[in-house]
């Protein structure tokens, strides 16, 4: 049952040494050497789940041509997948509080090959916009996946687990558009979607043959109108922040929606507020670690996706510029990469920060090397082994930040919330890569300069967005300074399970 209201939140181990991340030993379940593969298993639906969040990098430019559609309506395509994965994160990790974690891990899989498959055997835009709604449902998986960890792991392999799993978002990601550009530049374009229903099913394979589903509920129904209330109040946010650069920030339709969503906001906290089992526990929400976690989150994701937008492009820009790089796709992809390889292999890193600072040092440690390394590259754009030392400095300080995420959320919340809470720490991210995406974009329209019939971003307007990256990093450091710290209440205390 969900603990009362201003009780201690129960206790999570701190990570520690232990033997390496597969899961065996004695579970809290008593399952035992049943458990050995969970987090790989888990880490690897997490990681199909960004490949496919990423694999329409490479041809984005090419979707107008692709769907014979103008460039306003082909941005759906990347918008719909947006909208989705957002309503949906919060939502699946509810239902998955109610009605078991494993299942719901499985749904948002299977929802994700099927939009795979749509997308894969289409080349007309209102399909291939439903495929890609489809597969935004993916996103619940990793939320959910976190949870699962904290319901069925031994302690001595919880912290180390979750700071794995937190960064398999971003390594997904980064791994996933080098080999999406090699595919897209040598084989039908298709071939990315049939790709990533294959990655899908084996995900759903291995979960359903390796993970167990938890046994720990929450207590009460599915909010419907709670869902249908924060869905409705996310499309108009996340409409307005991806859209407002193509429709006019000061539009009557951008400031409309704007409007729209905080008032739907508003009404939704009342209601929310008043339902003895609301799809949020805003209360707990409001909770100083839970709160402060979840505004650092915006910051980190928007500092993250600033890398992903300026790196690419810098790298294929002609040398004719003065300043671009002049590599193919593929090489542009590759330079990237390093930077979900370095991401994965700090995620230890930040559990063993965790478990001999706390989390709160953890984090604020991930956003100083974070904020240095965008000061660092706006220096670091003359040569390749400049960007791809960047890369691998961003995806350090991303790794350690996500990775402490996780805790200081569940430390704060009951067990029978994980499966929400984590949801909406996502989808806090998600906000921040929106944001980013929206405000980088219109650094890099605004400060551009012409070249062979079309605009190309100035070297100053790659600068100026990693200033805005260093910006964000160092509000989420600020931020990061108030949580409570060790022996405040809230924190992540050891416990034997």
């Amino acid at each position: 049952m969900p603990q009362a209201q201003g009780a201690a939140p129960p206790a999570i181990s701190e990570p520690g040494p232990g033997p390496p991340l597969d899961g065996a030993g004695d579970g809290r379940n008593g399952a035992g050497d049943g458990l050995r593969g969970v987090v790989p298993v888990l880490a690897f639906a997490g990681i199909s789940v960004a490949v496919m969040q990423t694999l329409l990098v490479p041809v984005v430019a090419q979707l107008p041509a692709l769907l014979r559609a103008t460039t306003a309506d082909a941005a759906w395509v990347v918008t719909a997948t947006l909208l989705s994965g957002a309503v949906a994160t919060p939502i699946m990790g509810r239902l998955g509080d109610l009605y078991g974690k494993r299942r719901l891990i499985l749904v948002s899989l299977g929802l994700m090959v099927l939009g795979s498959l749509v997308c894969g055997l289409t080349s007309s835009l209102v399909p291939m916009v439903t495929g890609r709604a489809l597969q935004g449902f993916a996103m619940g998986a990793i939320p959910l996946g976190i949870s699962i960890m904290r319901d069925e792991l031994p302690p001595d392999r919880l912290g180390r687990a979750m700071a794995f799993m937190s960064s398999s978002l971003g390594v997904g990601g980064a791994l996933g558009m080098p080999l999406a550009a090699y595919v897209a530049q040598h084989t039908d374009w298709h071939v990315l979607f049939l790709g990533a229903a294959g990655l899908g099913v084996l995900a759903m394979i291995l979960v359903a043959t390796v993970v167990p589903e938890s046994e720990l509920r929450t207590g009460g129904r599915f909010d419907v109108l709670g869902a249908l209330g924060l869905s409705a109040g996310l499309v108009s946010l996340l409409l307005a922040i991806s859209k407002g650069g193509d429709w006019g920030w000061s539009s009557g339709t951008t400031l409309g929606l704007f409007s729209a969503s905080l008032l739907i906001f508003l009404l939704w906290g009342v209601m929310e507020l008043r339902l003895a089992h609301p799809l949020v526990d805003l209360r707990s929400t409001a909770r100083r670690q839970v709160l402060l976690t979840n505004l650092a989150s915006i910051t980190v994701g928007l500092a993250f996706f600033a890398a992903t937008l300026v790196l690419p492009q810098l790298l294929q820009l002609p040398r004719s510029t003065g300043y671009g790089l002049g590599h193919s796709m593929v090489v542009a992809g590759m330079c990237v990469a390093p930077m979900g390889v370095s991401m994965m292999l700090v995620s230890s890193l930040s559990a063993r920060i965790s478990a001999t600072r706390g989390p709160k040092v953890s984090l604020m440690t991930g956003l100083v090397i974070l904020a240095v390394a965008y000061l660092a590259g706006t220096a670091l754009m003359g040569a390749v082994w400049q960007v791809v030392l960047t890369s691998v400095l961003i995806g350090v300080g991303i790794g350690i930040a996500y990775s402490s995420m996780p805790a200081l959320i569940l430390g704060a919340v009951d067990p029978s919330e994980s499966g929400a809470a984590n949801g909406l720490n996502t989808l806090m991210r998600s906000i921040g890569t929106s944001t980013s995406s929206a405000v980088v974009g219109v650094v890099l329209a605004r400060m551009s300069t012409p070249l062979g019939g079309s605009a190309v971003p100035t070297l100053e307007g790659f600068r100026i967005s990693f200033l805005i990256a260093a910006g964000a990093a160092l509000t989420g450091l600020v931020i990061a300074a108030f949580l409570p710290g060790r022996g405040h209440e809230g924190q992540i205390r050891a416990t034997t399970g």
